[in-house]
């Protein structure tokens, strides 16, 4: 008998990942698909639509509408800036042990796709609590790939870019609200909820899109970093989150969105400033993909 329930509850279990993953996974292949089969996808309108209006008004109204704990937001904030400078001076390390050149890897290693991956599958999994905190965890890492991620590619880039950046000034705004308890007119709220709910499905539409047209280079090497990337990030994102003793939902979503895939824009910002960007094609194509198996079970241990 004990057997049979713990069977019947495996599969409860892997049922539900498969919910929560299954539409990450669907729209990524409709953007993959579009653009294999011929189609036109205008990568540039979509990327500047998603991020100068649909993902501020995405973050903003989650923010301003969330009813959790500002304290619990507070700590969720700081253990996000704990994950990432941990795991800045680990990856550091291990780029510089292994003779790698940092310009092209070290930024690809640190930064998660946590807007196109991460905020789908906080939301899917953990509901409106759960796109709350992963919305702060995404702001967090925004504030250091704009400043210290620009600066690692670039070899100089601009640090303060990240103050005219839209989505931060969302942040800011709807952290604003939050405190204050303040809301919108109805009208507005509705109309930026509206516009907020484009975002989601877009970018996991343009993340298929990106893949397809990505050029892998070197996925031999690609393939092992990802698998010490992912061991890495994990074991990061939970040291840190029971450091901090969050609470059951902001610790899930803290180690879901630091394990997120390498980020495609990591790719887009090797390709401008000069880095490897066949390599860093590489760890996105090889991440995204293993995502698919290393996500369900990182999951399966947090429902």
């Amino acid at each position: 008998m004990a057997g049979a329930e713990t069977g019947k509850q495996s599969v409860v279990l892997i049922l539900t990942v498969l919910e929560i993953v299954a539409p990450v996974g669907l729209l990524a292949a409709i953007g993959y698909l579009w653009v294999r089969t011929g189609h036109e996808y205008r990568m540039e309108f979509i990327t500047r639509l998603s991020m100068t209006l649909s993902i501020p008004a995405l973050i903003f109204t989650a923010l301003m509408k969330t009813e959790l704990d500002p304290a619990a937001l507070g700590a969720v904030t700081l253990a996000a800036i704990a994950a990432y400078g941990a795991l800045t001076l680990i990856l550091w390390g291990v780029v510089r042990a292994l003779h790698l050149d940092r310009r092209t890897y070290l930024a690809p290693l640190i930064f998660g796709n946590t807007g196109n991956v991460g905020l789908p599958l906080a939301l899917f999994a953990f509901g409106e609590a759960g796109l709350g905190y992963a919305v702060v965890i995404f702001a967090v890492m925004m504030v250091w790939s704009f400043t210290f991620g620009i600066w690692l590619v670039s070899g100089g880039g601009a640090p303060w870019r990240v103050v005219k950046e839209p989505a931060m000034g969302a942040t800011l705004l709807g952290a604003l609200f939050l405190w204050q308890g303040w809301q919108t007119p109805l009208w507005l709220t509705n109309s930026l909820t509206l516009l907020g709910q484009i975002a989601i499905p877009m970018m996991l539409i343009t993340l298929g899109v990106a893949v397809a047209r990505l050029t892998p280079g070197r996925l031999g090497r690609a393939v092992w970093m990802t698998l010490l990337r992912a061991g890495l990030t994990v074991a990061v994102a939970v040291a840190v989150g029971r450091a901090f003793a969050l609470d059951p939902v902001a610790f899930a979503v803290l180690v879901v969105q630091i394990s997120t895939p390498v980020a495609v824009t990591s790719y887009m910002l090797a390709e401008k400033y000069g880095a490897d960007s066949d390599a860093v094609a590489g760890l996105v194509i090889a991440s995204t993909l293993l995502s698919v198996i290393t996500l369900p079970i990182t999951l399966g241990f947090l429902i």
